[in-house]
């Protein structure tokens, strides 16, 4: 891809933008303190690599128009109306019983390995029966994650534990 030709919107792959306009990174970063960790180089070759910028803004808890814009204006580029609609069940969801938690994985070390947990995560969904629930431990909101299984068809529920503890528990229905 030529330097500088690529237009920043939400559905952009964070590695996009990363390779087409390094100097946004520095912009990225200053924008919540919780895309400091990409710097981190293990990160950045997972999670940049799959993460949309509407993905990134949720998991920094940033609106998704606002970190457009200033990616946007800092690239040079005109800034944009997004409508954001947050697509993340965080409410207690009436079908959540913890007896009905079969399975967990936190994925906080995979990530700092520098694996994928994606692949690991679908499968596991894909094993659950009607009514099953299956947990994920993240570091952050997994936004990707959650998409992929909404697409799927299975609910979710995110709950957010601390600062940098997440729980997602997913459904299928």
């Amino acid at each position: 891809m030529e330097k500088n030709s690529l237009i920043i919107s939400p559905k952009t792959k964070l590695i996009q933008v990363l390779e087409s306009y390094p100097e946004l990174e520095k912009v990225l970063v200053s924008f919540a303190p919780a895309f400091k960790k990409l710097e981190n180089p293990v990160l950045r070759n997972t999670v940049a690599k799959i993460a949309t910028l509407q993905q990134i803004a949720a998991v920094g808890n940033v609106k998704v128009e606002e970190l457009i814009n200033a990616l946007r204006k800092a690239a040079g580029q005109e800034e944009i109306s997004i409508t954001e609609a947050s697509s993340f069940i965080t409410d207690k969801p009436s079908w959540f019983n913890p007896s009905f938690v079969k399975r967990e994985i936190d994925i906080r070390s995979m990530l700092n390995a520098g694996e994928q947990p994606v692949n690991q995560v679908i499968t596991e969904l894909n094993s659950l029966k009607p009514g099953e629930i299956f947990k994920v431990i993240s570091p952050f909101i997994p936004a990707p994650l959650i998409e992929k299984a909404s697409s799927l068809n299975i609910d979710h529920w995110l709950k957010k534990e601390e600062e940098e503890l997440f729980f997602v528990y997913f459904r299928r229905k």
